[in-house]
């Protein structure tokens, strides 16, 4: 990241962190519960999520970009309104799906020469803080910035055509493709949100 920052590119970091998030609801008594890939978030759980996502991932990965050059700032979707949210399911609880990015912030900080670093945490016009995918997030911020690239950085090797026969990993889809995973009902949990929002960046201009 510190290296594409200094070839001139400007990137821009968006996170999650399931796995912190499902660790400390269990050492707090919690049994994480999700629904097609969304963690489902009561209000205690999206406190919870500000802890880990805001409180320890987001200041990590500051910390390990700013082991190479003082350019990262951390901040959250609830920092300056910059993610907008309304509530998507009540099954789900404080799950936001986005109504607006405001990209100020991160355009200023920008043109500070700083890498901001988002924590996907958003608000809802009340002020309540909502859970919302990081992948979901990425797009969204990358479609606002009207970025060049889109670079999503994962755990799985990648999209399966029969899941998890890994002699059928995908190495290149398009949308069509993508829709038709889809359609054939061979996307699950996770990759649900990641394809979605790949679709919706390809179709509002994002390589």
């Amino acid at each position: 990241v510190a290296l594409l920052k200094l070839v001139g590119m400007k990137p821009v970091i968006v996170h999650g962190g399931g796995p912190q998030i499902s660790d400390l609801m269990q050492r707090l008594g919690k049994v994480p519960e999700f629904v097609d890939g969304l963690r489902v978030t009561d209000a205690e759980t999206v406190d919870i999520v500000r802890m880990a996502l805001v409180g320890k991932v987001n200041r990590e990965v500051v910390s390990a970009i700013n082991q190479h050059g003082a350019y990262a700032v951390g901040l959250s979707g609830e920092d300056a309104n910059l993610l907008l949210v309304r509530t998507r399911d009540p099954r789900l609880g404080f799950v936001g799906d986005i109504e607006a990015v405001n990209p100020a912030i991160v355009e200023r900080l920008q043109n500070e020469d700083l890498i901001p670093v988002i924590a996907t945490v958003g608000v809802d016009e009340s002020g309540q803080a909502h859970n919302v995918n990081a992948d979901t997030v990425a797009a969204a911020i990358a479609v606002a910035l009207q970025a060049e690239k889109l670079v999503y950085l994962t755990d799985v090797l990648g999209v399966y055509e029969s899941y998890p026969d890994e002699g059928s990993l995908i190495s290149q889809i398009d949308v069509v493709g993508m829709e038709r995973l889809f359609t054939e009902g061979k996307v699950g949990e996770g990759m649900i949100p990641k394809l979605r929002s790949c679709i919706e960046a390809v179709e509002s201009g994002v390589g």
